[in-house]
C-alpha cells in the first residue's frame, strides 16, 4: 500500500501497484488502513467537506476525507473532454454577495467573468430569463416598463386570486397566466414531477420580475467560474489532505467511527440512521452527455425547455462556460426524474411533511456526540455553492474555538 499524490499534493491511498480505489482492497488492507487514528473523519470530499478539511489540516488537526464515488468535488467535479470542462453532475455557477466567502474562493481557484444569462425555449418561442424587458416585449410586444407592468396587473387582477392554495395559484398571483402558462408550468411540472395544482404554494414565494433590460440571472455582486474547473478548485482545497476515494462510511460505520476523535458527516440523514423514520424525499437528476462536430449547438451555456413536451429540462452546451472556442462543443440534456433508494440525491423535496420528517431526524443526529451533519444532504437543505462554504467555515469556526477551550480546560 502507498499514498499516492496527485498534481496538487492531495494524498490519495490506492494500491501502489495499480491505484486501485479503496473499496477493492483486501479486507487485511483496509484493517492495516483504519487502524490509524485521526482527530477528523470527514464523510464526503465535496465543497463542504474540502473546505472543512482545509481548515481543520491547515489548524493542525490530522484529517482523513472518504467519498464513495473515485472522484472528488462531489457534484461540483468537473472533467475534461475535448479540451472543454464538463460539469459531469450538472451546471455549477459561482455567485454570492459575500466578499469575505469570494475572497476566500478565490485563494484557491482564479474565476472568469461568466454571467449567467439563460434563455428559454418554449415550442421554438425563445425569451429571456430572469424575466425582464427583453422577456415582456417578446412576449406582448410591450416597450416601456409602465406597460409591462400594467399587462402583468391587468392578468393579475382578472383571476382575483387573494390566498393561493397551490404553486400555480401562487405563480399566476405574482406574475400573471401568459408568463406562468408558457414560462413557468411546464418546467416546474418536469422538474418536481407532479402538477403544479399539487405543489404547495411556498415553493415559489417569489418570482423576479424586473423592468429592466438586464439579463443576468442572479442579483449577486461576484459571479465567474474556476477558469481550470472546479475539480482544480477541489484538489486545492484537499492539498495535503488524505483522501481515500471508493469507501462507503456507511457499509463499514463502526470501523470508521472508530478511526478518528470526531466525524463530519455530509452524506443523507436518512440514510445515516438506516431510514429508521422513514426515507425522505429527493429529486434526482439524470444526464445525457454527448460530443458534437460542431464548433456551436445552441449558442448560450443554458437553455431551459418550458414546455412540458420535451422530456429534458434544459441544456447546458459547456464550452461557454469558458468562452471556448473549441472545434468541437459537448452538451448534456437534463432530465428530472423521481428518486428512490440507490439513485443519487440531488434536491430535497421541502414540503411540510418532510420537513416534519427532517425535524426528527434532526432530533436524532443532535444526540450523535461525536458527528457533525452538514451539506446539503446532511442538513436536507438546498444550498448555493457560497453557503456551503459559509457554512463549513462556521462549522470550522465553532469547532476550532471548542477546541480551545477544551484545551484550556485540561490544563
Amino acid at each position: 500500500m502507498s499514498f499516492w499524490f496527485t498534481a496538487t499534493g492531495i494524498c490519495i491511498l490506492k494500491c501502489s501497484e495499480c491505484q486501485r480505489p479503496f473499496e477493492t482492497i483486501s479486507v487485511w488492507e483496509r484493517i492495516v488502513i483504519i487502524m490509524k487514528h485521526y482527530d477528523y473523519l470527514i464523510v464526503g470530499a465535496g465543497l463542504y467537506g474540502a473546505v472543512a478539511a482545509h481548515e481543520l489540516s491547515a489548524a493542525g488537526h490530522s484529517v482523513l476525507v472518504i467519498d464513495r464515488r473515485d472522484v472528488i468535488g462531489g457534484n461540483i467535479y468537473t472533467e475534461e473532454i475535448e479540451g472543454i470542462s464538463v460539469h459531469r453532475y450538472g451546471a455549477h455557477i459561482f455567485h454570492t454577495n459575500d466578499r469575505a466567502v469570494w475572497e476566500y474562493v478565490n485563494r484557491f481557484a482564479q474565476f472568469n467573468r461568466f454571467t449567467n444569462a439563460p434563455v428559454a425555449n418554449y415550442h421554438g418561442e425563445l425569451y429571456s430569463l430572469p424575466f425582464n424587458m427583453y422577456t415582456f416585449n417578446r412576449m406582448w410586444g410591450v416597450v416601456t416598463p409602465d406597460e409591462a407592468a400594467e399587462k402583468i396587473e391587468e392578468q393579475r387582477r382578472a383571476v382575483g386570486i387573494q390566498n393561493p392554495r397551490n404553486l400555480e395559484e401562487q405563480a399566476i398571483s405574482l406574475v400573471g397566466t401568459d408568463i406562468y402558462e408558457k414560462l413557468v408550468k411546464g418546467y416546474t411540472e418536469k422538474q418536481w414531477g407532479r402538477p403544479c395544482t399539487e405543489l404547495p404554494a411556498f415553493i415559489i414565494r417569489r418570482l423576479p420580475v424586473r423592468f429592466t433590460y438586464d439579463n443576468n440571472y442572479f442579483n449577486a455582486q461576484y459571479q465567474g467560474i474556476p477558469v481550470d474547473g472546479y475539480t482544480r478548485l477541489a484538489e486545492n482545497l484537499l492539498e495535503g489532505v488524505e483522501v481515500r476515494l471508493g469507501a462507503d462510511f456507511l457499509e463499514s460505520r463502526d470501523d470508521w467511527m472508530a478511526s478518528a476523535d470526531r466525524v463530519i458527516y455530509t452524506g443523507a440523514v436518512d440514510a445515516y440512521f438506516d431510514y429508521c423514520l422513514g426515507a425522505l424525499e429527493y429529486r434526482s437528476l439524470r444526464f445525457e452527455t454527448e460530443i458534437l462536430d460542431t464548433p456551436n449547438f445552441q449558442g448560450n451555456a443554458v437553455i431551459n425547455y418550458t414546455d412540458r413536451e420535451t422530456p429534458w429540462t434544459r441544456i447546458i452546451e459547456h464550452k461557454w462556460f469558458a468562452f471556448g472556442t473549441q472545434k468541437k462543443t459537448v452538451i448534456s440534456r437534463e432530465y428530472s426524474a423521481e428518486w428512490k433508494k440507490g439513485d443519487e440525491p440531488y434536491y430535497p423535496v421541502n414540503d411540510e411533511k418532510n420537513g416534519a420528517l427532517y425535524e426528527e431526524y434532526r432530533k436524532l443526529a443532535s444526540r450523535e456526540e461525536k458527528v457533525i451533519f452538514g451539506g446539503r444532504l446532511g442538513e436536507y437543505k438546498y444550498y448555493d455553492m457560497d453557503a456551503v462554504i459559509g457554512a463549513a467555515l462556521s462549522m470550522c469556526e465553532r469547532e476550532l474555538r471548542h477546541g480551545e477551550t477544551a484545551s484550556i480546560c485540561c490544563r
